[in-house]
């Protein structure tokens, strides 16, 4: 873990701005660490395995919400040059307030719609968001040649990807793995990283 206090400060923070706002679901709130942070940072698997330094990359974090996956990603990688991208002022707000509240530089915000954007990036994030094909239609256009967009998903994963089919085949891209990972809770939380390159 890069930097523990942060973390936990993070938390802390999180937690009084969630009671104001509600980010997250109450019931979620004594998981977030393992629910939404650890799920967050499931991103170092993709790092890991098609060895990429994430040192100076643009990442686009398309729905952030609450801030996942960018906050964490933003503490965790202090070099990465994160954008989180959502419609909704209130969140757009809250996660400055925890950005500004930790000091962090490595991570702006923009408050539009995906399809409003003239960027590209070289990693596209999604979490939580809406169905892969959807996701999808917003995200591949923003990539640079040679990108990833990594879709965070649960269980159905593969009709998801069946039905991405031709979404995919519009933008000459294609999915290259899905890496599965477990989050530490006692129910089962088979979760994976849909890596999709353009």
């Amino acid at each position: 873990m890069a930097n523990r206090d942060l973390f936990n400060e993070y938390i802390k923070f999180f937690l009084e701005e969630n009671s104001k706002l509600n980010l997250i679901s109450k019931n979620d709130e004594k998981f977030l660490w393992e629910k939404h942070i650890i799920d967050s940072l499931a991103l170092k698997y993709f790092f890991e395995k098609f060895s990429i330094v994430p040192d100076g990359l643009k990442l686009l974090d398309i729905g952030t919400g609450g801030g996942f996956p960018s906050v964490p990603l933003a503490i965790q990688y202090p070099k990465l040059k994160i954008t989180g991208l959502d419609s909704i002022k209130k969140k757009i707000n809250a996660v400055n307030e925890i950005t500004e509240y930790l000091k962090l530089k490595n991570i702006k915000t923009v408050c539009d719609r995906a399809e409003k954007i003239k960027d590209k990036y070289d990693i596209i994030t999604s979490r939580a968001v809406a169905s892969l094909d959807k996701i999808a239609n917003y995200a591949l256009p923003l990539l640079k040649k040679g990108g990833y967009f990594v879709a965070y998903k649960a269980l159905k994963t593969n009709d998801e990807i069946k039905n991405s089919e031709k979404v995919l085949k519009k933008y000459k891209a294609k999915v290259v793995d899905i890496i599965p990972y477990d989050l530490p809770l006692e129910e089962n939380h088979t979760r994976n990283l849909v890596i999709i390159k353009i």
